[in-house]
């Protein structure tokens, strides 16, 4: 696999100097900034990301202030007393993007965190906080399992947004993977991701940086490329 180095100098060339890829790189929250968010939030993210999925981000941003009111603002108790009749009329409301199966999900997920609570005696931003980012794939997989709707990229979009360390599988670092040789088959193969996050992991060994600001040196180094521009090619 290709040392730090390399891929850090690619992408300070494509990006002009180091300066200014310096300017366009981010960092995830501190895993302690994450323990403090209510669970209620988390919800909310895992939602909005479910629904974004596929469809206009726009129009879902736009529509978001609605979804938290009829949604009593993803509070996991009320979300979770919901019967099917009620997300059933939820579902019908122009106020929100009318879609009765991603509606569902919204409970669904409700449970999922509310079973960590349960389990782990501890609110699932805390949970999610102390998750190592060194088996972040581990992390993608429990969503995808107790989750619903949160399986390919869908999670791990919703984790970014919330600050939590993680790579992302954009087509961009896709694209590096398979011209470095390192995968090989289906992408998200459990073998791929094992080797994956095991360079990612060696990486970050190397360089100390957190896994988003990786992540995005890849991107910055493979694909289209605009010069000073802003903004994450993820």
């Amino acid at each position: 696999m290709e040392h730090f180095d390399n891929i850090y100098n690619r992408a300070c060339e494509r990006k002009g100097d180091e300066q200014a890829l310096r300017f366009l790189l981010t960092s995830a929250l501190p895993d302690s900034q994450i323990a403090k968010l209510d669970d209620s939030r988390i919800l909310s993210a895992f939602t909005k990301k479910i629904f974004q999925s596929g469809f206009v981000w726009r129009v879902v941003e736009n529509k978001w202030a609605e979804f938290e009111r009829l949604f009593f603002n993803f509070e996991i108790d009320k979300v979770l007393m919901m019967p099917d009749e009620l997300l059933e009329k939820r579902a019908q409301d122009p106020a929100i993007i009318r879609n009765a199966k991603k509606v569902m999900t919204i409970r669904a997920n409700a449970l999922m965190i509310h079973d960590i609570q349960i389990e782990k005696q501890q609110s699932f931003a805390q949970w999610l906080a102390e998750y190592p980012s060194s088996e972040i794939i581990q992390l993608w997989l429990y969503l995808k399992k107790h989750g619903q709707r949160l399986g390919g990229n869908t999670g791990p979009y919703a984790l970014r947004a919330l600050g939590k360390d993680t790579f992302l599988l954009t087509q961009d670092i896709e694209a590096y993977f398979r011209s470095q040789k390192l995968i090989e088959g289906g992408l998200t193969s459990l073998r791929n991701l094992n080797i994956i996050q095991n360079c990612f992991n060696q990486w970050q060994q190397e360089s100390g940086l957190s896994l988003q600001t990786l992540s995005q040196l890849i991107a910055y180094g493979v694909g289209d490329n605009w010069v000073g521009m802003q903004g994450e090619p993820e």
